[in-house]
């Protein structure tokens, strides 16, 4: 793994690249990409990839174009490499472009809290918390939802203990949104402090997030209510909770 710490841009592309090798783990493909950018990772490294690169990194013996071996090539395989490469050098498709983050500094919007949400592409809540790419980090009040940052979860794979990883990332999130959370990961979650709700179907994270903040705004559940500080005897005790558990 590389020392300096990797770009969300980079992060991303590599993310994107590696998911279509998924006999390979993540880990092993930035190996492989290291073979030819040693350890920086940047922009401007991978730039650098070729196909050819690529293919030999991977372990892949024939030759692009019928160079050498040409005719075991599967045109479809070729496709993959090349398709792989483009990612890596930044030409993704919109549906994979990051959101904006929105400046904010502590304080800015009174009575919030922070919520992460797992997500794969743009500002969708559709990742599960052990695979997702990333986590958005929105700040939200009753009158706003901000997105304030996006954190990588790449390096997560290299680590030993990838869900302790991975909740090291959100550690400062009393809430995280999920479309699914194996029974371990969702222990490690609960003991950081952390409250998981899973929407299984997924979507827009900002129209899931504003179901919270209508929940805030009226009749928020005990677990919201100890969360934004509100004492024992000011929350309300009959409530429909507008969030599945």
């Amino acid at each position: 793994m590389a020392e300096q710490p990797i770009s969300n841009e980079v992060a991303l592309r590599i993310a994107l690249a590696s998911r279509l090798f998924p006999e390979l783990s993540i880990g092993d493909f930035i190996d492989a990409l290291q073979t030819y950018v040693g350890d920086a990772l940047d922009e401007a490294s991978l730039s650098k990839i070729t196909v050819t690169n690529l293919k030999t990194a991977l372990g892949h013996t024939y030759e692009l174009d019928g160079e050498e071996h040409g005719e075991d090539a599967d045109a479809a395989d070729i496709a993959i490499f090349k398709k792989a490469v483009r990612i890596l050098w930044g030409e993704l498709d919109e549906i994979d472009q990051l959101p904006p983050i929105e400046a904010y500094q502590e304080g800015d919007l009174p009575n919030s809290i922070r919520v992460a949400a797992a997500s794969n592409n743009r500002e969708m809540l559709d990742g599960h918390f052990g695979s997702c790419l990333r986590y958005l980090i929105y700040q939200l009040s009753v009158d706003e939802i901000r997105l304030i940052d996006i954190r990588s979860a790449i390096e997560a794979d290299l680590s030993d203990d990838k869900n302790a990883f991975r909740v090291s990332l959100i550690r400062d999130c009393p809430v995280l949104y999920i479309v699914a959370i194996g029974g371990p990961a969702a222990g490690k979650v609960v003991q950081a402090g952390i409250y998981p709700i899973k929407k299984e179907a997924g979507g827009p994270a900002r129209e899931i997030l504003s179901e919270l903040q209508h929940a805030i705004a009226t009749s928020p559940p005990p677990w919201l209510a100890k969360i934004l500080g509100v004492a024992d005897g000011d929350r309300v005790k009959n409530y429909k909770a507008l969030v599945e558990t």
